[in-house]
């Protein structure tokens, strides 16, 4: 079932290009959605991370903004965006429907996702800055809107870090059920169990796969077709550790329980098989060290085999 009418759609949007309502009024939305669009309740001001939020200021003008520049766009970005009282309403809505299937349906999952981000002031804090890592480092992001809207690595993530807290409530079954949808839908397969840092951005996020024992620090950067994999089908820990500020690259392979220090940049297409020290170089097949970085995080500049007054050269 889907969530809006296709008939409910045209009223709404009829009624914002014809100004019978501003974007800025307190018109009720149920008035034209059905009750289950709706979805959410009203927020507990206290489960919300800050009074202040500038990233939901920030998304809403946006939305706004958009709406009125597209006006083909407004009865979506009202639903998506403007309908809701807080950042972690309006993720848990937009995921909720792009995962939705005829037996996982976008209502059970918008309760499911937002009584996790409601309940997890870790979370809300990792949402923002996630969304701030995109609008950041990716050139293609437009906006925080756009992130939110559009962007299947940052909603890939977002999905782990409520799979990942429902792991360790002990509802696995849950987590790897929204692992799989995720894989289906959006191409990224992240274990529920790896353990990801904030400030993370997943660029393009296609063919991204992170095994079940992989950590991943803070200011993270990785391009699509990633794999943090295991060498083989033993158990127990035997997935990379990925320092804070590391840059990897598209189509990187990085295999077996090594150590991969912080703000090291791994060329694309390398494939990884031992341990790379802090704030160096690595490329081929198999990789090797081949320089050095002064640039504490090489994952906040996304300088990809740059050859810069910041590189140099490092004894092997």
């Amino acid at each position: 079932m889907a969530c809006v009418t296709h008939h409910n759609w045209l009223n709404l949007s009829n009624m914002v290009s014809e100004k019978r309502f501003p974007l800025s009024s307190s018109y009720r939305l149920e008035k034209v959605f059905p009750v289950y669009a709706m979805g959410l309740p009203d927020p507990d001001p206290e489960s919300i991370l800050d009074v202040s939020d500038p990233i939901w200021e920030a998304v809403k003008q946006e939305a706004k903004h958009e709406a009125e520049k597209e006006p083909v766009l407004s009865s979506f970005l009202y639903a998506s965006v403007l309908a809701h009282e807080c950042l972690e309403q309006v993720l848990a809505f937009v995921v909720a429907n792009r995962l939705q299937s005829p037996t996982l349906l976008a209502t059970q999952l918008m309760d499911i996702i937002c009584n996790v981000f409601m309940h997890d002031k870790a979370i809300q804090r990792s949402i923002r800055l996630d969304v701030q890592a995109f609008k950041d480092r990716d050139p293609a992001c437009l906006s925080y809107c756009s992130a939110i809207l559009y962007m299947k690595g940052f909603h890939s993530l977002q999905v782990y870090r409520v799979a990942h807290a429902l792991w360790h409530q002990g509802r696995k079954v849950l987590a790897l059920a929204l692992q799989s949808r995720v894989s289906e839908v959006f191409g990224i397969d992240i274990h529920p169990a790896a353990k990801i840092g904030e400030g993370i951005l997943l660029d393009h996020g296609t063919g991204v796969v992170i095994g079940e024992t992989a950590v991943i620090g803070n200011r993270v950067s990785l391009m699509q077709a990633v794999t943090l994999g295991g060498t083989g089908k033993e158990s127990g820990d035997r997935h990379p550790k990925v320092g804070e500020g590391a840059l990897i690259g598209a189509g990187s392979t990085i295999l077996g329980n090594i150590k991969i220090g912080e703000g090291v940049m791994i060329a694309a297409g390398s494939l990884v098989l031992k341990d790379a020290p802090p704030r160096s170089i690595v490329a081929g097949i198999p990789a090797k060290v081949i320089g050095g970085l002064r640039e504490h995080d090489p994952s906040l500049t996304m300088r990809h085999g740059e050859q810069n007054p910041d590189k140099i050269e490092v004894n092997t």
